[in-house]
């Protein structure tokens, strides 16, 4: 799909003067820029405007609950009265609808808006490398171009700013070398933005790379950055972005509150299938959904700034946009895919999600038996949407690495994204001479459940091993998730 821009024609240059013609062109040039944001909220236009959606609105209940604030993008009011990007700047903030991917990202809406939401503000970023417009430009130099903006401090989640701390490493508070700015780590010392940090702040923007999954941080970073501004009085606005697996696919156990923790903050499915926008909305609109007092939260106030273009049947690579690695091994939406149908499978009982360094998290391997038995006991289960072959790698310098089976999905409406995850389990606790999970020490278990997120199927591997009631579990969970997903389409952005 694409985005219409409608506007005047340009006027005929055939006739004028040399130096008229040089004027003109650097006028409708201008124009061109300004028509560009104007379009992609105006009717004509055949993005999925948030304004044309049918969008559920929250149910009132007997709690009181944040406000959250939808904005859609609006035009510069004119030429005149808007502050002007240079020329070369235009890019980054008036990405026309023909000069990169139809989707168009929050952080692109907003400078549609000529970054009205957030003009004349002091304002924090909470980002990560793909934290980026739909031109490739990070978020942090936009807004630091951008008029009538005050970027004053940085924060980071997981891995860091710019991506290059390792998994689980805690990262500390520094000055930003690249920009000057005040660079405070959400995954050091503290989890959450201290009053300190927030001082001075009139809002904090967060534009962070969700992949669909629960047990990523980034989803429970920005719940913990939502907590702290709503109880010290500073809004926070959401730039979205696009779920990499769509906004169709639910699928998993729920999350038991008992396991909240810095791995997962919702109850929902392991395969959620909302935005970090609607997961924004989610948290500041439902009772409990915030870890702070019913009146903070109410009082709390959210600004979610929409895409345009995405819709929920869309995978990754149908918008059109360059993916950015949100992680070391997450590098592309293939690992997606596989992060949310091995991740959990492959935490107890001798599985491994990846053969190597290769294939991250779409190869399995085991050393408990040959990859040739392994692809058989596979292939037998005739797991919905998905096909087993067996890869060999070799090394950079050509030595043979081994044998794995890498993990196909080659019917995406028959997948079931977390199934195979928990078949893995079933057979390691056949594979291994003593039940895995029932030998498991306490952090082990504890690890486990923290991304699994249910009591109910740990009991049961644990006591039943191999015999586990695996249907049975999976149709429950089946139930679960459609009901969560029907409970959820109140804070839906997009169809």
């Amino acid at each position: 799909m694409s985005l219409r821009m409608t506007g005047p024609a340009r006027p005929s240059l055939s006739r004028q003067p040399r130096i008229v013609k040089a004027l003109l062109l650097t006028v409708s040039l201008l124009l061109l820029s300004l028509v560009a944001g104007y379009a992609a909220g105006q009717p004509g236009t055949r993005s999925s405007s948030p304004a044309k959606q049918r969008v559920k609105p929250a149910r009132a209940t007997s709690q009181p609950s944040a406000r959250p604030v939808v904005q859609a993008p609006t035009a510069p009011a004119s030429a005149s009265s808007a502050a002007q990007p240079s020329a070369a700047s235009t890019p980054v903030y008036f990405p026309g609808p023909r000069s990169g991917p139809a989707v168009m990202l929050g952080i692109d809406v907003l400078a549609a808006q000529n970054f009205a939401p957030i003009a004349g503000k002091r304002v924090g970023l909470l980002t990560h490398p793909p934290g980026v417009n739909r031109l490739g430009v990070s978020t942090i130099d936009v807004l630091r171009a951008a008029p009538n903006v005050k970027l004053v401090a940085l924060f980071g989640p997981e891995h860091g700013i710019y991506g290059k701390t390792a998994a689980s490493v805690n990262i500390t508070d520094t000055i930003d070398k690249r920009t000057g700015l005040p660079a405070y780590s959400l995954y050091g010392n503290n989890r959450k933005p201290t009053k300190k940090q927030l001082q001075g702040l009139d809002a904090l923007l967060i534009d962070m790379q969700d992949i669909g999954v629960r047990s990523y941080t980034f989803s429970v970073c920005m719940k913990y950055a939502m907590e702290a501004c709503f109880e010290h009085g500073i809004e926070v606005i959401v730039l979205d972005r696009p779920n990499p697996l769509g906004g169709l696919k639910v699928d998993g156990p729920l999350l038991d509150r008992q396991f909240f923790s810095g791995v997962g903050q919702f109850a929902m499915p392991y395969v959620h299938g909302l935005t970090m926008g609607e997961l924004a909305r989610l948290a500041a609109g439902t009772p409990g959904g915030l870890d702070i007092s019913e009146a903070a939260r109410a009082r709390g106030k959210l600004t979610v700034i929409p895409m345009q273009g995405w819709r929920r049947s869309m995978r990754w690579p149908e918008t059109g946009l360059k993916f950015v690695p949100t992680s070391p091994y997450i590098q592309d939406f293939a690992a997606c895919v596989g992060y949310a149908m091995t991740g959990l499978g492959c935490q107890i009982g001798g599985f491994s999600h990846g053969i190597g360094t290769q294939y991250p998290f779409r190869g399995v391997s085991t050393k408990l038996r040959s990859m040739d038995q392994v692809q058989k006991e596979l292939t037998a289960l005739r797991l919905p949407g998905l096909a087993f072959k067996k890869v060999s790698l070799t090394s950079p310098n050509g030595a043979p690495m081994g044998i794995g089976i890498y993990v196909e999905v080659n019917d995406w409406d028959d997948w079931n994204p977390t199934e195979l995850s928990f078949h893995l389990m079933r057979l390691a606790a056949l594979y291994n001479a003593k039940n895995p999970f029932a030998a498991a020490t306490s952090a082990e278990a504890l690890l486990f459940n923290k991304h699994t997120g249910s009591a109910e199927w740990w009991n049961a591997i644990k006591r039943d091993g191999s015999r586990v009631d695996l249907t049975g579990f999976l149709r429950k969970w089946k139930q679960d998730a459609l009901l969560f997903q029907q409970s959820s389409r109140r804070f839906w952005l997009y169809e």
